[in-house]
This record gives C-alpha cells, sequence and structure tokens, in this order.
C-alpha cells in the first residue's frame, strides 16, 4: 500500500480518560468534541501522524464469527457512514477500551479519537481514524517574559508526536475488516497483546511486506537457535547463512521456497531441520507463509538491520563478518590454550 499524510488535514478530535477497570479506575467521557483553531488543528496534525509509514505492517479488524462482532470496527464504520456520528462514537471506543481494560499491568490515561480527511492512500484521497492512547507524561518548562522580569512555571504534559498507543484505520477494504496501521510503544508481553489482539482485535494482513517479514524472521530464529542444538557448525558458518539469506532476498523480486533452500541451506538434513521448524513456527504464530510471494524490499530493509553478522570474541574483539567465510580462519594454539581466527583481506581502511 502506498500511503501519504503530507495533506491530511484534522477534521474533529475528542478526548477521554480511561482508567483500569480491574484497578478500580474511573472512566471520564467528554461532552463534546474539541474545539479547536485552524492553525492549533494544523500543528497537531503532523506530529500525530509521523509514526505511520507505508512500510509498516499493515492489519485488519477481524473476529472469529464475523466482523459484525468486532467493536471498533463498527464504530469506525459508523463514522465513515456518517460524520455526525463521531463524538458518539468516540465514547463507544472509549467505553469499549475502558471494558477491556482490566490487567493491572495496563495503564491509565487519555484517549484521543481524530477523524481527518485528505489521506491519500493508493493514490486516491481517502478518511482516516486515529485512535490514540497517552500514558506518558513529561515535564515542560513555561516561560514568559513580561518587560525585563522572567517568570517560570514547570508543567506536566504529553510530547504530542510521543503517544504511547495508537491505530490509523482507512476505510479502504471495508468488507475485509478495513485497513490498519499500529502504534504501541510496547512491542511485547501483555500491553501490546492488549492494545493489538484485545481492545482492537486485529490480524495482519497477509501481504507482500507481512510474508517477508516472517519468513526472515523465521529464518533467523531457525540459524541462531535450532542450528547449534542440531549441527556441529562454526559461528562463521552461522554466519555465513545469515548473510546468504538476506542476499537471496535482496537479489530476487519473487520468493520460491525450494530455489531459497537449495541457494542458501545446500545441506538435505539442514532442509529438513528447517522444514520441520518452519511447521512449528507457522503453528505457534498462527501464520500461513505460501511457498512462494513477491519480496517486500521494505521489509527485507528492515530485518537486515537486524540479522547480526557479527562474531563476538570474549570481551575484547567483534569481527563483522559481510562477504567470503573463507577468509577467515579458525585455530586452537597449544601453548597458550586459546582459540583464535586467522583473516585474510588485500586493503587495509
Amino acid at each position: 500500500m502506498a500511503m501519504d499524510l503530507s495533506d491530511s488535514n484534522l477534521l474533529n478530535m475528542s478526548v477521554h480518560f480511561v482508567g483500569n477497570k480491574g484497578t478500580g479506575g474511573e472512566l471520564v467521557l467528554s461532552k463534546a468534541p474539541l474545539e479547536l483553531a485552524q492553525k492549533d488543528k494544523e500543528k497537531i496534525t503532523a506530529p500525530f501522524l509521523s509514526r505511520f509509514t507505508d512500510q509498516m505492517s499493515m492489519y485488519s479488524f477481524h473476529h472469529l464469527s464475523s466482523l459484525n462482532y468486532n467493536e471498533v470496527y463498527n464504530f469506525c464504520l459508523e463514522i465513515f457512514t456518517d460524520e455526525t456520528t463521531f463524538h458518539q462514537n468516540s465514547i463507544n471506543i472509549a467505553k469499549h477500551l475502558f471494558e477491556s481494560t482490566e490487567h493491572p499491568q495496563i495503564k491509565e490515561g487519555e484517549l484521543y479519537v481524530c477523524h481527518y480527511g485528505n489521506c491519500v492512500v493508493d493514490g486516491a484521497y481517502v478518511e482516516g481514524i486515529g485512535i490514540f492512547k497517552t500514558e506518558t507524561k513529561s515535564n515542560f518548562l513555561d516561560l514568559s517574559i513580561d518587560g525585563k522580569e522572567f517568570n517560570m512555571v514547570l508543567r506536566e504534559g504529553v510530547e504530542v508526536s510521543k503517544f504511547d498507543k495508537g491505530c490509523l484505520v482507512f476505510p479502504t477494504k471495508g468488507e475485509q475488516g478495513f485497513d490498519v496501521l499500529i502504534a504501541d510503544n510496547a512491542t511485547k508481553g501483555t500491553e501490546a497483546v492488549f492494545w493489538r489482539e484485545t481492545f482492537l482485535s486485529v490480524a495482519p494482513q497477509a501481504n507482500e511486506y507481512f510474508q517477508t517479514n516472517q519468513f526472515l524472521t523465521l529464518t533467523k530464529q531457525f540459524i541462531a537457535k535450532q542450528v547449534p542444538q542440531e549441527f556441529e557448525m562454526e559461528k562463521t558458518d552461522q554466519i555465513d547463512l545469515l548473510n546468504r539469506s538476506v542476499e537471496y532476498f535482496k537479489g530476487n523480486e519473487m520468493f520460491e521456497k525450494e530455489k531459497f533452500e537449495k541457494e542458501v541451506l545446500y545441506d538435505k538434513e539442514l532442509i529438513d531441520s528447517f522444514r520441520n521448524f518452519g511447521d512449528t513456527y507457522s503453528e505457534n504464530n498462527d501464520v500461513d507463509i505460501p511457498d512462494k510471494f513477491g519480496i517486500s524490499l521494505q521489509a527485507v530493509k528492515k530485518q537486515a538491520k537486524v540479522f547480526k553478522s557479527v562474531l563476538k570474541l570474549d570481551h575484547n574483539f567483534h569481527v563483522y563478518i559481510h562477504g567470503d567465510k573463507s577468509l577467515i580462519e579458525r585455530g586452537y594454539d597449544d601453548a597458550t590454550g586459546k582459540s583464535y581466527y586467522k583473516i585474510y583481506f588485500d586493503e587495509e581502511s
């Protein structure tokens, strides 16, 4: 999906306070949308939307029985259908969030529901609904000058672009649960699962980005966790596997599983182990990765950053291996009782 939010404008914003129902917190609902001057709307639009890009994984609302039972989907659908229902549905979203907030680790905070216009998605102008929750406060210095007198007040507030949890909903693919982008400071644990699954109830779309990202994650986990358990393989060979995996995705437009296995893994026993690991990964993560799909370069660039090709030697050396592993040779010195690596090169820079 191609997306451009540079011309997006804020149409309406409602704010509510959502406490933790499970720990006795309260729900405070506003009576009407915020009345903001146009210049203030313009100032807060870009910061709120700045964390959403078309390089993120795309989600859709879902429900095991029917989309008719997904609360946030239906609240958003009503807003897209009739914008006069915006504030009431912002209240409905806040109530649903409050009812979902029962785990003691979930923090209280302000909920901002925003209605946007002029969002460009795949070349078409569409509306957007933003749902943002702020939980973390910062201290700000408010300095005023009256003549030569300086006055300073310490205030507590939220940086506009630093909301803790958020999502952006577009009316595209309505029958399939809309297009949904998610931003969440909590990437693991109860809080991350709560926002994505308990409150929003979204599932990742099986697009090229998702499939590329999932397969590279699977490959990295296999090489880092499974290979050392089953095979006697030098660390340099493991790093070489990682490098070859990324290079395959960088050098091809289409992924083909058999071709990947032959070009990257080579060995039949290694391929069999990889297939078994892949079946377990798919089952544990509830994903179905096809044997053939288009490769997303955005996903490859993102994953390449976490494919570590670093050989750590005690606490003294880190050796970065990016190419031909035959140029690094491992040995053992009987005199010192220490292992060593011999590195061959042509030029030093």
